[in-house]
């Protein structure tokens, strides 16, 4: 059976501040003794350290860690108490009002001050008393609101973090989901696109190249299969998936699919892109060149290294009806879409230049 460790419940905050403030004030009374002890070498004056440490720790530091613990257990439970100028200075008088005085007459009674035998004596009493714990009390308290002021801060600091990071979570899983969406909107496309090109050889009765047709799609759709599951492609691959969709759909239109590529290099194995983001390309050229007359097409694919950015680029003749805002149709539209979900700078433009339609993609190159 296993056993599993259980772990000790956690410090509760209160019992952490106190401790704290023991020990810190322990070490302000040994260097305090420490110096005193040192004085009196100077001077010539016997004296023993462990009774000097007793009585800084007795007569100055228990009533500083009462002060200390006090007031920071009250302003961890009540930050109201310091939320404005005005409370800070109420809380400031009455310390000077209650804890000033219970100070004084708690080291009046361990020096053996307390013994009044007339006004005289409670005159000077009152006038030594005035000049003790002043500064120390004052301190303490201004380094008790500095500490809550900076965990206040810290606190805001390490929400609006998390908030952050919440809000950074939520939109990766939306965009996750978005992507997601975009793909089963895609592959169903790509598949009946396919399988038209298989039909038609069908329709024809050529069972030759109906067959051949078949096997080209077995492979085309493992490529689309295992492109669902990951994020990114390489151009290279993506270009190989393309010669193969051509070779599938130059058994329908024959000698008359004319494709010319351009630029295929080594680099193209280092570019990262969207999976499937070429075929979209091709497949729209094919759709407005070769379904549009009857001639050869002339479409052009090419690959241009820009600095930073590898510019693809896809370009079929236009027809003079074409609309002067091209590329609004469905594929390109998820084709734009999932560039922006990839990377913010990589973009896809559409647009008609001297007579012919051109998609350019532009992809950021991520060199070591």
């Amino acid at each position: 059976m296993t056993q599993h460790a259980i772990s000790p419940p956690p410090t509760p905050p209160a019992v952490r501040t106190i401790v704290i403030v023991v020990l810190l004030w322990t070490a302000i009374s040994t260097l305090g003794a420490l110096q005193t002890y040192s004085d009196n070498l100077r001077l010539g004056v016997d004296s023993h350290y462990p009774s000097l440490l007793v009585t800084w720790f007795v007569e100055y530091a228990v009533p500083l860690i009462v002060l200390s613990a006090g007031l920071s257990i009250a302003l961890a439970r009540w930050p109201g108490l310091i939320a404005r100028p005005r409370n800070v200075f109420l809380l400031f008088v009455g310390l000077v009002l209650v804890f000033q005085p219970a100070q004084w007459t708690y080291m009046a009674c361990l020096r053996g001050y307390l013994h009044i035998a007339s006004l005289d004596d409670a005159r000077r009493l009152l006038m030594k008393m005035l000049l003790v714990g002043w500064f120390s009390t004052t301190g303490t308290f201004a380094a008790i609101l500095a500490v809550h002021y900076w965990r206040q801060a810290r606190e805001r600091e390490l929400a609006w973090q998390r908030s952050q990071t919440d809000m950074l979570n939520l939109r990766l899983a939306l965009e996750e989901q978005r992507m997601l969406a975009l793909r089963a909107q895609f592959e169903p496309h790509f598949l009946f696109n396919a399988l038209n090109a298989i039909s038609a050889l069908v329709r024809e009765g050529d069972r030759t190249l109906a067959l051949g047709g078949i096997g080209r799609l077995s492979d085309l759709l493992r490529y689309a299969l295992s492109a669902s599951v990951r994020n990114t492609a390489t151009v290279a691959d993506e270009l190989q998936f393309v010669r193969d969709y051509l070779d599938l759909q130059r058994l329908r239109y024959g000698d008359r699919l004319q494709v010319r590529i351009e630029g295929d290099s080594a680099l193209l194995h280092d570019a990262d892109c969207p999976p499937l983001l070429l075929q979209p390309l091709i497949e729209n050229a094919l759709r407005h060149d070769l379904d549009c007359h009857d001639g050869p097409s002339d479409i052009r694919l090419s690959f241009v290294p820009d600095g930073a950015a590898l510019t693809i680029r896809v370009t079929n003749p236009a027809l003079a009806q074409a609309s002067p805002n091209p590329g609004a149709g469905l594929g390109l539209a998820n084709t734009r879409e999932r560039l922006r979900l990839m990377h913010p700078t990589a973009t896809l433009r559409t647009d008609l230049q001297d007579g012919r339609f051109v998609a350019e993609v532009r992809l950021p190159l991520e060199r070591e």
